[in-house]
């Protein structure tokens, strides 16, 4: 049973697209499968600089997922203008494909996003507005700050005539009014969910990641993200991409049924490489989705 779909415009061969942070821009995904078993992919986030990451260790398991701390480790806009597009337009073919964006500002998101919206490979843009690891004042993500999300919305929208997506945080306390304020600004899509903060440590107390505190991610992230879905397509008429603790098909159904358009498979991507392929198939043998 087919599962295809097209929404912002674009046709998806199946709902299911692998999250920003989780295959890179693709190399792995065409290590473990052909381009053609997921849906989509999002990059990881581009920044206008080159960035290095967050000190080691950048990850550690728990019994409900894993915690991490990468700290949006990437190329930098003109690597990946200059290196990953031309990579992916000759090995990823026609798969949709959305540029997730990160930003200490409102300026370099709107550098970024102008950068390279004249280039080809890719569909459209999902920006990074909840990284837990990456947040613009004092701890607080763009998308937990009114002021600060209209005022990066305000600057990207006129940079591109793509579809634009915007990623909330878990932690936001009414994340149906925060999409819709990301809608009135411009936004065609909402993804919800990124990862919510966390700390793990050793009995002294030392964290266990090396920048200490970090996103948790995983199946306990499932409720969490069901329930964010349905409030934000309960907000806004916009497409809505729900991710947060995918492992299965029956997962990524309890989403589409909660109101999302598309899905992201994220850490099970890390447990086992073929997790969206094999997430893919399930919801079309069962007709999940449909």
């Amino acid at each position: 049973m087919s599962t295809a779909r097209e929404v912002f415009g674009t046709r998806f061969a199946n709902p299911v697209l692998m999250a920003a942070g989780t295959c890179g821009f693709g190399e792995p995904l065409v290590d473990v499968m052909t381009p053609g078993e997921v849906g989509g992919l999002v990059t990881k986030s581009v920044t206008l600089a080159p960035r290095r990451g967050n000190a080691a260790p950048r990850v550690t398991e728990y019994p409900g997922g894993m915690l991490n701390s990468v700290g949006l480790a990437n190329p930098g806009l003109k690597g990946v203008r200059d290196r990953k597009l031309p990579w992916m337009r000759r090995h990823l073919g026609d798969l949709p494909v959305l540029v997730s964006v990160a930003g200490a500002t409102a300026d370099e998101y709107e550098a970024v996003v102008g950068g390279l919206e004249e280039e080809e490979g890719f569909c459209g843009f999902e920006l990074n507005l909840s990284c837990p690891n990456d947040a613009h004042l004092h701890g607080t993500p763009f998308c937990l700050d009114a002021d600060a999300m209209r005022a990066v919305l305000d600057r990207v929208r006129p940079q591109t005539a793509r579809p634009l997506l915007v990623k909330l945080a878990p932690n936001d306390p009414d994340i149906g009014a925060t999409a819709a304020l990301a809608v009135a600004c411009g936004a065609d899509g909402i993804t919800a969910i990124n990862t919510l903060p966390g700390l793990l440590s050793d009995a002294g107390g030392k964290p266990r990641l090396g920048a200490g505190q970090g996103g948790m991610s995983g199946p306990a992230l499932l409720p969490a993200g069901l329930a964010a879905v349905r409030q934000v397509a309960e907000a806004v008429d916009v497409p809505v991409v729900g991710v947060g603790g995918i492992l299965t098909g029956g997962d990524a159904a309890t989403y589409l049924a909660a109101g999302a358009s598309l899905v992201q498979v994220g850490t099970g991507s890390f447990a086992d490489p073929r997790c969206a392929g094999r997430v893919a198939r399930q919801l079309a043998v069962r007709n999940w989705g449909a």
